[in-house]
């Protein structure tokens, strides 16, 4: 990857681990393990590693099915306010690795943002589409954020440019979430007054 679209490749990481943790973290190991595509430099090439790609692919597949279970999917999106920018901040920092197109501290900045980000989002619709659903469409938001965390990874290695009008996009959407549950909280306190 050149510079800049090891950069780009970075941000979609970084974001799609907001999104889900596992996903870009489990794709960097096996893109870097069986391709050429990403040379992971130390110490982030454990992520290559059989026994750490064996327990990120069991923590995706439980947590794959713990975020379509009501109740576990709100302890879920808990527990990822800390997993999740640290995923990003992983992932941003072995994106950068090889190349070292940013400094680490500023890698992990980067990552732990655009990862926050995107998990904040996420948690913040899902309350909006449990009031409205009344639970039922939360299978389908999970279903949809793993589908986007998968289309923004590998958008991230084979499209980093079209990666980052992704990030862009979902930058907008945080914000037009944000007003709506902002929106939302305003009218329920004015209405308990």
């Amino acid at each position: 990857m050149t510079s800049l679209s090891g950069l780009l490749a970075a941000f979609g990481l970084s974001t799609a681990s907001g999104l889900n943790a596992f996903i870009p973290l489990l794709t960097i190991g096996i893109v870097a393990r069986f391709t050429d595509w990403i040379t992971l430099g130390a110490p982030y090439d454990v992520l290559e590693h059989p026994a750490l790609l064996i327990t990120i692919g069991v923590l995706l597949a439980l947590d794959l099915i713990g975020d379509k279970v009501p109740v576990v999917d709100h302890a879920l999106h808990t527990v990822g306010v800390v997993v999740a920018p640290t995923a990003g901040a992983i992932a941003f920092l072995a994106a950068n690795s090889s190349a070292g197109l940013v400094h680490p501290v500023v890698a992990v900045i980067c990552g732990v943002l655009a990862a926050g980000l995107a998990h904040g989002t996420r948690a913040a619709a899902r309350p909006i589409v449990t009031a409205t659903t009344g639970g039922v469409g939360n299978p389908v938001i999970s279903l949809l954020e793993n589908l986007a965390a998968l289309l923004l990874t590998i958008l991230a290695f084979v499209a980093p440019v079209v990666a980052a009008v992704a990030v862009v996009l979902l930058l907008i959407l945080a914000i037009v979430v944000f007003r709506r549950v902002r929106a939302i909280w305003r009218a329920r306190a004015a209405a308990a007054q």
